[in-house]
């Protein structure tokens, strides 16, 4: 299979907490799979991209539910590297009023091994578009430099560059986080950040301010996702006069929402489909608003993540 989209990353295996209150007070848990491009290139797909994803997993249970997964959904998982000496990352999610904690267990995982010399160089060149995460930066060196080893084989080659800064203070020293990711952020085409991250990452506050920021750093577009409030489109408004912004605000769609993870990642993986189709910028944020709202409507990353068809009939497209 020819893909059009890669993506590189680390997944990990979720148990979310099925009821509210603390870690230690939550008798059942769901389990389902997780990490942020894993649950892009399952949106993607679902959306009807053919992908193909890049990662190293333990050589375990957790591992191989992935794989199944992957290939249950249509991804393409030939270069994937199985590690017998390392684990398969998992966290826990627990909820209260709303918001979300997270307790992780991936230091040392097999995806946090990841090396330049791991990535097939031809693979990333053949495709149309690349997708990473600041995740994937934060977890190791090696798995850093991965990510820009990747770029720079896409860049190369003229395949298109998607980011999520996904900054998560935890993982690394904030300052070198700023620093990786708005490097990332000069060398990428369609850039998503979130409104907590942007801000953290930033120190702007308003959301017109911080597209403005970050598309002066070169990519072609910026949409700030800021949840509930929807998203903020900005791209220049031609090529010649970049330092003229067109910015556009997007309302979130209105759904029973029960849980927000990978709404993000799913709002990504929507604007890719679209752009790659070819579609107005305003067209392509309509389409990633609605896919990440009925993410929303289920517990977990993956199971709730809509195909294209639920889409459009929210959107009423085509009839539900």
């Amino acid at each position: 299979m020819k893909v059009e989209i890669v993506a590189l990353g680390e997944p990990m295996l979720e148990f979310n907490a099925s009821e509210e209150g603390a870690l230690y007070e939550v008798k059942q848990f769901l389990a389902g799979w997780g990490g942020d491009t894993s649950n892009f290139s399952v949106a993607a797909s679902r959306a009807g991209n053919r992908v193909g994803y890049l990662t190293r997993l333990g050589e375990d249970e957790f591992g191989e539910s992935f794989l199944q997964l992957w290939q249950k959904e249509g991804i393409d998982t030939r270069f994937i590297e199985k590690d017998p000496t390392a684990p398969t990352g998992i966290y826990f999610i627990s909820r209260s009023v709303r918001k979300h904690h997270f307790t992780y267990y991936r230091k040392y995982s097999a995806a946090s091994r990841m090396t330049p010399d791991f990535l097939p160089a031809e693979y990333i060149r053949g495709a149309r578009l690349l997708h990473v995460s600041g995740i994937s930066q934060g977890i190791s060196t090696s798995a850093c430099d991965t990510v820009f080893a990747a770029i720079g084989l896409a860049r190369d080659a003229g395949v298109l560059i998607s980011y999520d800064p996904n900054f998560r203070p935890k993982l690394w020293n904030p300052d070198r986080a700023r620093a990786v990711i708005h490097e990332t952020i000069r060398q990428a085409d369609l850039v998503f950040p979130s409104i907590e991250d942007a801000r953290a990452l930033s120190g702007l506050e308003e959301p017109e301010e911080i597209v403005r920021f970050y598309l002066g750093m070169g990519p072609k577009v910026v949409v700030l996702k800021m949840g509930g409030d929807g998203a903020l489109l900005a791209a220049p408004e031609d090529s010649k006069t970049k330092s003229i912004p067109r910015i556009q605000r997007f309302r979130c769609q209105n759904v029973d929402a029960v849980d927000m993870s990978g709404a993000g990642d799913t709002f990504d993986a929507y604007f890719v489909n679209g752009y790659l189709s070819g579609w107005p910028l305003e067209k392509c944020a309509e389409f990633a608003n609605a896919a990440a709202a009925l993410t929303t409507t289920g517990l977990g990353c993956v199971t709730p993540v809509p195909v294209r068809a639920q889409v459009e009939a929210l959107l009423g497209w085509i009839d539900r």
